[in-house]
């Protein structure tokens, strides 16, 4: 099966998880600058979402989270060869971000991988350009793959193959999409039923306020 075909097979089944912490409903401090912005919280707060990790750009560079993000930027782990709940999350945010340019916001996206045993910068690039022109597609050793994971607290997990099917797995993880920006970090996240037009407008809220 082809890269294309597992990303179009949309009849395959997935088992995704909302992510491996609470939401609930905000009331805002006065002291919050983006309460205005926000429609949700985490529950124990979000300071400790985000934070340094090295990993391996669509060109086979080495970066870490300050090459990464150097706008505001959404932020989403996911893989290639997801068959529909990638896909369309990150051409979502795609949408977004180009929504956005045209009303003369620069914002950037990327895109995580957490299955690196098949997702090459190759495979990245062609995913990622076709979501967005500037999508910045990552991956890297397990390791550095985990070490990302755990900074932004998302969850993941590979399924057992079919015997003499070892290339062709699921994996389940977390599809929360995170907005961060330098100097900030974490701002909010961003759940799959929201829209590009819901997605862009609170985005703008919080980059007219940086």
């Amino acid at each position: 099966m082809s890269q294309k075909l597992a990303i179009g097979a949309a009849l395959a089944a997935v088992v995704v998880l909302g992510g491996t912490w609470g939401v609930t409903t905000l009331t805002g401090g006065s002291d919050d600058r983006f309460a205005a912005c926000r429609v949700g919280s985490v529950a124990g707060g979000g300071a400790d979402i985000g934070g340094p990790f090295e990993l391996v750009d669509e060109t086979g560079k080495t970066v870490t989270d300050k090459d990464v993000i150097t706008k505001p930027t959404l932020v989403y782990f996911g893989y290639t060869f997801c068959p529909d709940v990638c896909p369309l999350d990150t051409s979502r945010n795609g949408e977004a971000a180009m929504l956005l340019e045209a009303r003369g916001y620069d914002v950037g996206t990327a895109f995580i991988s957490i299955d690196p045993e098949r997702d090459t910068p190759q495979s990245l690039a062609e995913f990622t350009d076709i979501m967005h022109p500037e999508m910045l597609g990552l991956t890297g050793t397990p390791e550095q793959v985990k070490a990302a994971s755990m900074a932004y607290r998302t969850y993941y997990k590979k399924q057992e193959p079919e015997p003499g099917d070892e290339e062709f797995y699921l994996v389940d993880h977390s599809t929360f999409t995170y907005l961060m920006a330098p100097g900030q970090g974490f701002l909010d996240f961003f759940k799959r039923d929201e829209s590009p037009e819901q997605m862009a407008e609170r985005v703008q809220c919080f980059v007219d306020k940086l």
